[in-house]
């Protein structure tokens, strides 16, 4: 197996753990492969030609990317080839929002408890999810910080 063959595999085994959670398939591939590719600045070309992907299909998926906060793009000058790249410490802003949205979450669930009131059979439903993104907001608010320049370049036991 060659090692571009050897990468691509594990670009597909990204895209299929991300997939679990929603994300499509190709942007999941994208994802994966400006993790490993040499150089780490793609154009949707060689992205696409990489992963075996249509450029209709790249370029939403790319756009999603972006928009979500992985990837970011430039153009050199006298070139209007756009390049992507995975942004500076994608997976942490990645996951700081997603923190966020559970604070937004709390809020929600904090209103529909007061709309249902506490002795409503629907509130124990709405308690479960309130407890549960409380739980995980505690966790968070008392995780030590990421310090990425500790813990990227060291094995892994």
């Amino acid at each position: 197996m060659t090692e571009q063959e050897r990468l691509l595999e594990w670009v597909e085994r990204v895209a299929m753990y991300l997939a679990r959670d929603g994300v499509p398939p190709i942007a999941g591939r994208v994802l994966g492969w400006l993790m490993v590719c040499d150089p780490p600045e793609q154009s949707a070309g060689q992205i696409s030609q990489a992963i075996g992907a249509s450029r209709a299909s790249l370029t939403s998926n790319l756009r999603l990317l972006t928009s979500m906060g992985f990837l970011t793009w430039r153009t050199r000058p006298g070139e209007r080839t756009v390049y992507y790249r995975m942004a500076e410490d994608a997976w942490g802003v990645v996951v700081r929002h997603q923190i966020a949205s559970i604070t937004s979450f709390l809020d929600i669930t904090r209103d529909g408890l007061g709309l249902v009131g506490p002795d409503d059979d629907r509130a124990t439903r709405v308690r479960q999810a309130h407890a549960t993104f409380e739980w995980m907001a505690k966790v968070f608010d008392n995780a030590p910080p990421l310090h990425p320049d500790d813990s990227a370049d060291k094995e892994t036991p």
